[in-house]
């Protein structure tokens, strides 16, 4: 079997692929990605590095020289904040090219990676399911355009499923904790809200077990979307704590009320948007993030792919610590 991997030079990416070297069933795997990454990059004979942009409709047909069976489209832009343009290029303009030329090659199964984030509405929200109504407008660009990207793949009469994976954590993660701990270095991090914020995260080793089982699940299974989490909800602050613990450093104590950080990164967003053209320190969406309890139900992903999460969110934590610090010392 063939397989076409993008955003492979990612942190999701880029543990697939190392995941999918073992598979004796897989042939090849066209890995492509913007930049090559030391710590995302597999060395193997199955694997092809092809660097470009997904926008560009020449370089992805290109991809398709060695028709690939199976897409699996990890490739976005995932960030609080950037122009409409900037997402709209990234994350539909990709889609509609990589669903175009898969329909074309006849691609046996597309698994899109798309998010949770849409779930998002400035409230505590307990186990979520893929069927609960979805806020009447979306929190900001990324849910918008990750969804319409969905949207898009569902109507393109494509087999596919699509997977919601929460807050991955794990070896290679530049997002997340990275992000935590540049705050706390910067002397910004605080606890908002009553700093007892409930949510679901995700080692990333078991989003590569989600990709894996969407990749061979059963045709019924096909033309779905599928909460991925680890499946035991965590006290976030706790687990900043536990972070911040295992790098030597002293968690964060102060408080901020949530109407009070919300209204400042509303003030903050106002100013990047008239004044700096550069992102905030924080948005309303971060705030939201850090302040409210969001957990989601899993249910369907274990009933009908078969997922069952392997490795827990400490020692998804844990993994990245020690991957942290050895990337750190080597930097010098």
């Amino acid at each position: 079997m063939n397989v076409l991997v993008t955003g492979a030079t990612g942190f999701l990416g880029g543990r697939l692929v190392e995941a999918l070297v073992r598979d004796t069933e897989i042939k090849t795997i066209v890995a492509a990605g913007r930049t090559l990454r030391p710590h995302a990059t597999v060395i193997h004979e199955k694997v092809r590095y092809a660097l470009g942009e997904l926008s560009d409709p020449r370089y992805t047909e290109t991809l398709f020289d060695d028709p690939p069976e199976v897409v699996v489209n990890c490739a976005s832009l995932s960030a609080p904040w950037y122009a409409w343009q900037d997402f709209e290029e990234a994350n539909l303009k990709t889609q509609r090219h990589l669903i175009a030329v898969s329909k074309q090659h006849n691609v046996r199964r597309f698994v899109y990676i798309s998010t949770p984030s849409m779930y998002t509405t400035g409230r505590d929200r307990r186990y979520v399911k893929e069927s609960d109504p979805l806020p009447k407008k979306l929190v900001n660009y990324y849910a918008q355009t990750k969804y319409a990207a969905e949207q898009m793949l569902q109507a393109a009469s494509l087999p596919h499923i699509i997977l919601r994976p929460r807050a991955l954590l794990g070896r290679g993660d530049s997002v997340i904790m990275p992000r935590v701990i540049r705050s706390y270095e910067e002397g910004r991090l605080r606890v908002i809200g009553n700093g007892k914020t409930v949510v679901d995260m995700t080692a990333v080793s078991n989003v590569v077990q989600a990709i894996r089982l969407a990749m061979s699940a059963p045709d019924e299974a096909c033309g779905e979307v599928y909460n991925i989490t680890n499946g035991e909800p965590i006290a976030l602050w706790e687990a900043v704590s536990y972070t911040l613990h295992k790098l030597g450093l002293e968690p964060p104590t102060r408080k901020i009320p949530f109407v009070v950080a919300y209204a400042v990164a509303g003030i903050m967003e106002w100013r990047a948007r008239r004044i700096t053209h550069q992102e905030p320190v924080f948005t309303r969406y971060t705030v939201s993030t850090l302040a409210n309890t969001m957990t989601l139900d899993i249910t369907k992903a274990r009933e009908r792919l078969g997922y069952q999460p392997q490795q827990t969110v400490y020692s998804a934590i844990d993994e990245f610590v020690a991957w942290y610090e050895k990337a750190s010392h080597d930097k010098g």
